[in-house]
């Protein structure tokens, strides 16, 4: 009966309902934070740090796995994970991505435990996706295993390096294993790291004890990517490592492109830690990832007279001209010719699938958001009716916005999603301009 029970589609979600500054909490995502505590990985529930930070956070944890049985996992774990991560009927794209393969999550927080069992589990599409959440804008913490797996697999002092296909490669860097179990490391924070934007740890430069399992530290002299930062270094080790790490990277960042996310990568645990510089330096890795997700992209052009239909699927790829999600937005420009009287933008559904919230919203400065607009249209339904008169000549900024969204409801097993789950496959609509 439990494993029954387990096997309806649910995610274990924790939120704080308090708001997040604006800087914290860019628009356009649904969530901040999903935390992968999946399978071969700790069976983390909740993450002190985004409590900290003021995130809000969803989770998928599995059955805790153990080390002397690494199959200690039911057909429900299997599932789930691979409905949650890699897709399914209902959500083709996984929990991860919107329908047009943009991050549905500003960030995604990956624990420790064993890297290339929880790869393997993934599964090829899995793996796609968590690649595709990050080259789209999704930012991406990883601590001990979830370090090993973002990288392109690992490198001994006195070995070849080993690609390992079951890793992400989303810092296309290689890991070097300490070899230093069930201990501690004192972490050095680099005196002009981005992290001392947002503590200032206790007033000291060094951080005391951080539990360390088995961690690794980022390979810098045999392969390091262009764009890597070291943000701390290791100290004193509470034991004795396989290879000296006194100076080796513990955190450092990446960030491939500005429509890339950052990612932050840690060898050690300091996520454990429910108060003081531990707890201040995991909300510090967060919010650095936080503050380097991508750049909204452009859908393109709109062109007088022409009608732009948004329906595409996942599976179609074109994303350009795919559905809406859930909380997201879709930008698009107008070139509005010098002299124009009056410009209409007129928004569409698709017929029979009306009974969604999408709004309308146009700006001459920037890119158009709820709250800042110039111009907006917020009544319920789909139909909309933006009419601008002597527009601005030049670009007009303008976006779309699905209000519509999944109820959440907390079981014994977290939160199930119920009520709209239709908008997960992404709303479709037509969208005109006429001036």
């Amino acid at each position: 009966m439990k494993t029954m029970r387990k096997m309806i589609w649910v995610l274990v979600f924790f939120v704080n309902a308090s708001l997040a500054t604006a800087q914290q909490r860019q628009k356009g995502f649904y969530k901040d934070l999903f935390m992968d505590s999946g399978m071969m990985l700790t069976s983390r529930v909740d993450l002190w740090a985004a409590r900290l930070a003021d995130f809000t956070i969803e989770s998928f944890v599995s059955t805790p796995h153990s080390y002397t049985d690494k199959f200690a996992f039911t057909d429900a774990d299997t599932l789930l994970q691979s409905q949650l991560i890699g897709g399914s009927a209902l959500d083709e794209n996984g929990i991860l991505l919107y329908p047009d393969g943009a991050p549905r999550f500003r960030a995604v927080y990956m624990n420790g435990g064993r890297a290339k069992a929880h790869g393997t589990s993934l599964g090829e599409q899995g793996r796609a996706n968590y690649r595709t959440f990050v080259a789209n804008g999704g930012g991406y913490v990883g601590s001990c295993a979830g370090a090993f797996i973002a990288s392109l697999g690992t490198k001994l002092p006195d070995k070849e390096a080993a690609p390992n296909d079951m890793y992400l490669g989303i810092w296309p860097g290689y890991t070097t294993g300490t070899g230093l179990e069930k201990s501690w490391t004192d972490v050095v924070i680099e005196p002009n790291s981005p992290l001392l934007r947002y503590y200032r740890f206790g007033g000291r430069m060094a951080i005391d004890s951080v539990r360390h399992n088995g961690g690794c530290y980022g390979n810098m002299t045999f392969l390091c990517p262009v764009g890597t930062e070291v943000l701390a270094r290791y100290s004193t080790p509470g034991g004795e490592p396989k290879r000296p790490i006194i100076g080796e990277p513990v955190v450092w960042a990446y960030k491939a492109s500005e429509q890339a996310g950052r990612i932050v990568l840690c060898g050690s645990h300091p996520e454990d830690a429910v108060e003081g510089p531990r707890l201040e330096l995991t909300a510090a890795m967060l919010k650095y990832v936080m503050d380097g997700v991508g750049k909204p992209t452009v859908k393109g052009e709109l062109k007088n007279g022409e009608e732009r239909r948004m329906t595409c699927y996942t599976h179609d790829k074109r994303p350009a001209y795919t559905r809406i999600g859930d909380k997201q937005y879709h930008h698009f420009t107008v070139e509005v010719p010098e002299g124009t009287d009056t410009l209409k933008i007129t928004l569409k559904p698709t017929e029979g699938l009306g009974h969604f919230d999408l709004y309308l919203f146009a700006d001459s400065r920037q890119l158009a958001f709820k709250d800042e607009a110039e111009h907006c249209d917020l009544h319920p339904g789909i139909g909309k009716l933006l009419t601008i008169v002597r527009p601005k000549a030049g670009t007009l900024y303008v976006s779309v916005f699905c209000d519509t969204t999944v109820e959440a409801r907390q079981t014994r097993y977290g939160t199930q999603y119920s009520g709209r789950l239709d908008v997960l496959n992404g709303v479709p609509y037509a969208i005109r301009v006429d001036f």
